[in-house]
């Protein structure tokens, strides 16, 4: 199983302004926990997200010498592309092209058409510079807005990354509507199609209907997940209130009823769960 951890999820909605001080010593701690990677921050506007608007500095503080952990920072633009590649700590830059035109607009300012010009020119500046991009499928199983959707409009825009030769693509439940139905389709189609893509899945869920998201996901063959500790998180641009990340202490759950490796140093991640008690308040 690879798991995601999703601090910039968590922090980027939070109510107060946590410090750069905190950011630092968390993403440090959890660093440490041997998670495959970590979302550690975004290269946007500080004024749609102003809780980021310190990544640079946090990135220049982090203590990569002892970590198996990846990170993977967002970017919404070209320009954010282009700040984010100078650093050698990124490994991921990750894109969240919605498929739902009302949410793309609010969230980057561009179209779906604009938006997926935007891919090829994130992917030639990744490989220019040695990193690799994922693109999150935000509103990727329905939308609040009433914008069209159903599992072909999905299916149609994955195929178009593809073309594009993106090889990480995570679907997103944004506002947390989709249905195991839906996600056992779309992954049941989408894994067998394309061998050669990794597809994972990046739930937002109240804490009644997480489980049967994952186990429909990891049913079809999924096996990559991206989460955060306690469920914090969501994406302020997308509804008034906050739709809840996936738990990992739930996710790490299900991992040990299916017998699934994490890999995870289990007392520096309880360090970390211990801070974020101290962060998240």
């Amino acid at each position: 199983m690879k798991l995601i951890e999703c601090p910039r999820d968590a922090m980027q909605g939070w109510h107060r302004q946590i410090s750069t001080n905190e950011k630092v010593d968390y993403l440090n701690a959890l660093l440490k926990a041997g998670f495959n990677t970590l979302d550690c921050g975004s290269f946007v506007s500080p004024k749609a997200i102003p809780q980021m608007a310190d990544t640079a500095e946090v990135l220049s503080r982090l203590d990569m010498s002892a970590t198996k952990s990846k990170l993977l920072a967002i970017v919404a633009n070209q320009r954010g592309g282009e700040e984010a590649v100078v650093f050698d700590q990124i490994d991921y830059l990750g894109y969240p092209f919605s498929i739902s035109e009302t949410f793309q607009l609010r969230n980057t300012n561009k179209t779906i058409a604009a938006s997926l010009e935007l891919v090829d020119g994130l992917q030639e500046l990744c490989i220019k510079n040695s990193k690799q991009l994922v693109v999150y499928i935000s509103m990727g199983f329905g939308n609040p807005y009433g914008d069209p959707y159903d599992e072909e409009i999905a299916l149609r825009w994955v195929d178009e990354l593809v073309k594009m030769d993106i090889v990480t693509i995570s679907l997103a439940d944004t506002v947390g509507v989709a249905t195991p139905d839906v996600i056992s389709r779309l992954f049941s189609t989408l894994i067998p199609a394309y061998p050669v893509v990794e597809f994972g899945a990046h739930f937002h869920s109240a804490p009644h209907n997480w489980e049967e998201k994952v186990a429909a996901a990891y049913k079809e063959g999924c096996r990559r997940f991206d989460s955060a500790i306690k469920g914090i998180g969501g994406c302020p641009m997308a509804k008034d209130e906050l739709v809840g990340n996936l738990s990992t202490e739930r996710l790490l759950d299900f991992c040990v009823d299916h017998h699934e490796a994490t890999g995870l140093d289990l007392e520096a991640l309880g360090v970390a769960q211990r801070m974020a008690d101290r962060i998240f308040y």
